[in-house]
């Protein structure tokens, strides 16, 4: 039901993770056989959670390391691992500068070119460890360095941006990226994103993706909707988009994952979110906080080294265990942040979800307290969920 804000206006209530909760129902199940298996572009993964293409993120060592563990991590072909070849000296440089300086530092280090030989090497280095080399640019980046990408074996490309759009309107001195020439042309499946609406959703799988992301500003590091203004609070946005994606295969027999994409931290948020109607998730600040993570305990986002408008900052997420520990456990931590698989199949479990078909189907509820009810004790130690 729209609500008037004002004599023209009128707004449809939009609902955030923190605002819902899912209910069980008639029937539990062992969470052993909670199977959480999901499928993206042809390539079949235990864990339905993507790691973010942030530099403080993955690096070649991550999305080896993310692959053996069952979940998958993304490669940005924009960032660090792409302009230097030795990229140690310039990631201890972000670590170490003052909140102050740090937006003119990434500036000055983002300026460094892009290197196609380099996008190659990352590539080839993952896939020869047994990684699964998925990698991310933005759509002007796309263009110039899709032919590379293919040719070095990349197994999944995801195009992001703030907004993508079949729509988009450039410069005449601009050849903005034909999304579904792209996605006919590419060798390996295309991955689209970032949406928030079942229109831009729906024509997205129209031109050829083979998945879509779903989210704009949520993110730890984010601050484009201060910046922008812009964004649609994810439980709405997934649930729009997932109906998209159910609308879609039933017209074609082509069914697109939607992976949410921003704002999630926590096993129950992933939970949440796929009860909402995602096939899978994909999260940063939680891995940026492993022992392994190329980011030294900080993480920034994609758009932070604008030159000129920069959409995000950079925070201090501190390294709480080892990948391992995050994505499987054992957990050392009590906030829902370590054994992402385990929350995930014992939440199936406690809901009688055999599948992750099954957990899309769960009763949510609009539960604005969820989070605070009965943690008074909680939140007065910063213990636990008053973390």
């Amino acid at each position: 039901m729209d609500i008037q804000i004002g004599r023209g206006k009128t707004a449809r209530r939009a609902y955030g993770i923190d605002e819902i909760a899912l209910v069980p129902g008639q029937r539990t199940l062992d969470p052993k056989l909670a199977d959480t298996r999901w499928r993206l572009g042809g390539i079949e993964r235990e864990i339905p959670i993507i790691a973010s293409a942030m530099d403080g993120v993955v690096d070649v060592k991550m999305a080896v390391r993310l692959a053996e563990l069952g979940a998958l991590g993304v490669l940005n072909l924009e960032g660090i691992q792409t302009r230097y070849a030795d990229p140690n000296p310039v990631l201890d440089r972000i670590a170490a500068v003052g909140k102050d300086e740090f937006v003119t530092l990434m500036q000055e280090l983002y300026a460094e070119p892009i290197k196609p030989e380099l996008i190659e090497q990352r590539i080839r280095e993952i896939k020869q460890q047994g990684g699964v080399a998925a990698v991310s640019a933005t759509p002007i980046a796309a263009t110039k360095y899709g032919a590379t990408v293919a040719k070095a074996g990349a197994d999944l490309f995801f195009v992001q941006a703030t907004v993508v759009s079949t729509a988009h309107l450039s410069p005449e001195s601009v050849t903005p990226l034909d999304l579904a020439t792209f996605c006919q042309e590419m060798p390996i499946p295309v991955i689209l994103g970032n949406c928030v609406t079942y229109e831009v959703a729906l024509n997205l799988m129209k031109v050829g993706a083979a998945g879509i992301l779903v989210g704009i500003g949520p993110g730890a590091a984010c601050t484009s909707r201060g910046v922008l203004g812009v964004g649609v609070p994810q439980a709405t946005a997934v649930a729009d988009c997932a109906a998209a994606r159910d609308d879609y295969y039933h017209e074609t027999g082509n069914y697109v994952p939607v992976i949410a994409d921003g704002g999630l931290v926590t096993g129950g948020d992933i939970c949440k979110c796929i009860a909402c109607g995602a096939d899978g998730v994909m999260i940063g600040s939680p891995f940026a906080r492993a022992k392994e993570a190329p980011g030294r305990g900080y993480h920034w986002g994609m758009a932070t080294p604008s030159p000129v408008l920069p959409r995000g900052t950079r925070i201090r997420v501190g390294t709480t265990g080892s990948l391992e520990q995050i994505l499987r456990g054992p957990a050392q931590l009590d906030d829902g942040t370590h054994n992402l698989l385990g929350a995930l199949q014992t939440s199936m479990g406690t809901l009688g979800a055999k599948n992750i078909k099954e957990m899309q189907q769960v009763e949510v509820v609009i539960a604005p307290s969820l989070l605070t009810e009965g943690k008074v004790y909680q939140k007065a130690q910063h213990l636990g969920m008053g973390k």
